[in-house]
């Protein structure tokens, strides 16, 4: 039961940022509203990479179940191949180390089968569909809202959590224009018994090669598989998800490759293509009036290079609510002091991590494939796996 003193939130986008948010405030015993420009929740996309910090969150808000059910347990992870022989240059043992080290294993997934789950910790009545946001207007005593159908409702704080090109972001800090890379990626997923063996098993593979990798592993309880590639984009600038490229396209961008590789691609129908767009850090995340924050891609949108973006904006939405009912003293500014140097150091790694996937043969490139010969990605990222949004000190807190 919501509190009669409890301040009225408004959340805008339902993503899974954004449900995430509404799930860990209504756990909380705060209810917030939450407003999706989309006539019908579908979370476009592929598969991700469910790590650690971000299944420990799921199981906190009590939909491990359906996580497990429908992912697919790592047994492999980083599993770096050299592109023109398959060549295993480092692989890592998750089943092993992964529960014992974190807590936590580590899932594939599709990005429809996570918005599920923080979905499913979410009373339906709260999320209001085809609102699509037009206006915002900060006052000194709270937020109205402007929406495309003609409604209007006034809250005391609001949660931008509407993506990279936020509307949020855009009408209360003004314009940031995304970065572009220069890199472009094709996604597909493939029924599990139209690939080759070697792309059926749990593990979590990346072909590295020069200016071009490529990534495959299996979702959907394992009866299918996501694959992901990255190639320069020459003059394309796309960047929806919805948009579409052709097999042939990507067959060109990997010529000369493993021919298992290429075996791979040739089952794709018509991939989906689109640029890598991200944003500088941003100054800050709350408004000056304080009553509106961003969250997730709103916030700091980031390269996948790091499997990080929907982890991020699940440990956004567990610290935000943790500052809204935990009696904290300027909740958005606390929120941001906390999380904030956590989100900007994966924007930046995220980032530049582009260039070590990418090298060209080499000596530079022969340095890289013997520091991954004596890699352990669990224990150097244990900064990142380890992190419980749940019980991290809320940094500025008075």
């Amino acid at each position: 039961m919501t509190s009669p003193d409890a301040p009225k939130i408004a959340i805008i986008g339902a993503g899974i940022g954004g449900l995430a948010a509404a799930g860990f405030l209504y756990k909380a015993g705060i209810s917030a509203e939450v407003y999706e420009q989309a006539p019908q929740l579908t979370e476009v996309g592929a598969g991700l990479i469910v790590t650690p910090n971000c299944a420990r969150l799921v199981r906190a808000l009590g939909q491990f179940d359906l996580l497990r059910e429908r992912g697919v347990a790592m047994r492999q992870g980083w599993q770096f191949r050299r592109w023109e022989n398959g060549e295993v240059l480092f692989t890592q043992d998750l089943e092993s180390h992964s529960q014992t080290m974190f807590g936590e294993e580590m899932f594939s997934a599709h990005r429809a089968d996570l918005l599920d789950a923080v979905k499913n910790a979410v009373p339906p009545s709260i999320i209001h569909l085809d609102h699509q946001l037009v206006d915002i207007r900060e006052t000194t005593s709270g937020v109205k809202l402007t929406f495309a159908n003609g409604t209007t409702e006034t809250f005391d704080q609001v949660i931008g959590a509407d993506g990279v090109r936020s509307a949020v972001r855009r009408s209360l800090f003004g314009e940031f224009p995304p970065v572009y890379s220069g890199i472009q990626a094709f996604r597909a997923i493939l029924p599990i018994g139209s690939v080759p063996e070697f792309a059926r098993l749990p593990e979590h593979n990346l072909w590295v090669g020069p200016e071009h990798h490529l990534v495959h592993y299996p979702i959907q309880s394992g009866t299918s598989v996501n694959l992901v590639a990255f190639a320069p984009a020459g003059d394309y600038e796309v960047s929806s998800w919805s948009a579409k490229g052709h097999r042939d396209e990507m067959l060109t961008a990997f010529a000369g490759w493993d021919q298992r590789l290429v075996e791979l691609i040739s089952r794709i129908d018509t991939p989906g293509r689109w640029a890598l767009f991200d944003l500088d850090p941003l100054p800050s995340w709350v408004s000056p009036g304080g009553h509106v924050t961003l969250l997730g891609d709103a916030a700091h949108p980031m390269f996948p290079f790091y499997a990080q973006g929907a982890a991020q904006a699940i440990e956004d939405a567990a610290v935000l609510a943790r500052t809204l009912s935990e009696g904290v003293r300027n909740p958005f500014q606390v929120y941001e002091t906390t999380r904030k140097p956590r989100a900007t150091k994966l924007q930046t790694i995220s980032r530049e991590r582009k260039h070590l996937n990418h090298l060209p043969d080499g000596p530079e490139q022969e340095e890289r494939d013997r520091e991954l010969a004596s890699l352990n990605p669990l224990e150097s990222s244990s900064w990142i796996y380890s992190y419980d949004a749940l019980t991290v000190s809320l940094e500025g807190r008075t």
